[in-house]
């Protein structure tokens, strides 16, 4: 596991200032980018401007890292958190050794009648440092789809062209961002005995989850084989992308499908795969935040495809010359 792939020392800024490079948000960045290179060249080849797609990309990677943590500050658990870490931090509490309380990643402060860290001092921008980790996808596919909305109807782009180009290449920087989720260590899946499994290092965030839950002793130790749901995630949306590219590109019946097909897929997909993981999500209902959206989604998916492909119809049978009446054989 590496939770950071480098760090940005920025002491010219402020005396021990450093900013990290999460593993996700690395490999996330690196799959918008790659999406954003593939959406430009389909832009070429079916005639459009490529730079709309470029222009498109990066509005996208900023209002889908705006949306993804705002969700997860909101959705996933963690909200009185960061309210406590700007009123009391002595109300938040961090499951994790003295020596990582101390050390120079956290800079906490131990509370040893407790045996837990607080942060040492108020920070009421907490919730802002998405360097610091800590994203949901959904709340980025919201985002990001609201902007690319507003700017293709601005820059007069066909839309649902644009939507399926997008179909295609976002499940292929999804599955780049799970893998940055894998080495991360986060959206760990449940104690699974296969030779499939993954273990993560003590400190990780499966095993602290697993200390408090009292299946390992601390939140030193190994976890437990869990499922290995980032790649199961990061498998299936690479396949998600491959049908959509190779195979329903070549035979959709109208301008959306592919957007609408991803949709409903990767809904259906992560549904799935929530039975699976084991970190804290939030929800309600025995079912998480995401389930709970993936829901909606389908439902959207479903009714966006009877809309649209009625509408293709009427056009088609619009556009269609008059059948010619048979005239009477001659003898």
């Amino acid at each position: 596991m590496h939770g950071r792939l480098f760090q940005f020392d920025l002491g010219f800024l402020k005396e021990d200032l450093v900013m990290p490079g999460p593993s996700y948000f690395v490999l996330l960045l690196a799959g918008f980018m790659i999406a954003t290179i593939m959406g430009a060249i389909w832009a070429r080849r079916v005639g459009q401007n490529p730079d709309v797609i470029v222009d498109l990309g990066l509005a996208m990677v900023l209002a889908g890292i705006a949306g993804s943590r705002l969700l997860h500050v909101l959705a996933d658990g963690h909200f009185m958190e960061y309210v406590h870490r700007c009123t009391d931090p002595s109300l938040v509490s961090w499951h994790v050794s003295r020596r990582e309380c101390l050390g120079p990643d956290i800079a906490g402060k131990w509370d040893a009648a407790k045996f837990v860290c607080h942060p040492a001092e108020t920070d009421c921008f907490a919730w802002a440092k998405f360097y610091n980790g800590g994203f949901t996808y959904y709340g980025g596919f919201v985002a990001a789809s609201a902007t690319a909305w507003y700017l293709l109807k601005t820059d007069r782009f066909p839309f649902w062209k644009a939507a399926d180009m997008a179909g295609m290449v976002v499940p292929v920087g999804l599955g780049f961002g799970r893998l940055g989720c894998l080495l991360a260590g986060c959206c760990f899946g449940k104690p699974w005995h296969s030779q499939l499994a993954v273990k993560f290092p003590g400190g990780s965030p499966a095993s602290e989850a697993q200390h408090l839950a009292g299946l390992v002793a601390s939140n030193a130790s190994q976890s437990l084989a869990v499922h290995p749901t980032q790649l199961y995630e990061s498998a299936a949306s690479f396949a998600i992308a491959a049908f959509l590219i190779l195979y329903l590109h070549g035979r959709k019946r109208y301008d959306g499908q592919i957007f609408v097909a991803f949709v409903g897929a990767y809904a259906v997909v992560r549904f799935l795969l929530e039975f699976a993981r084991a970190d804290d999500r939030g929800g309600i209902l025995f079912l998480s935040t995401s389930q709970l959206l993936g829901i909606f989604l389908v439902g959207g998916a479903v009714l966006a495809h009877r809309r649209l492909s009625a509408r293709a119809e009427t056009a088609f049978a619009a556009e269609s010359p008059p059948a010619v009446p048979p005239t009477e054989a001659t003898a």
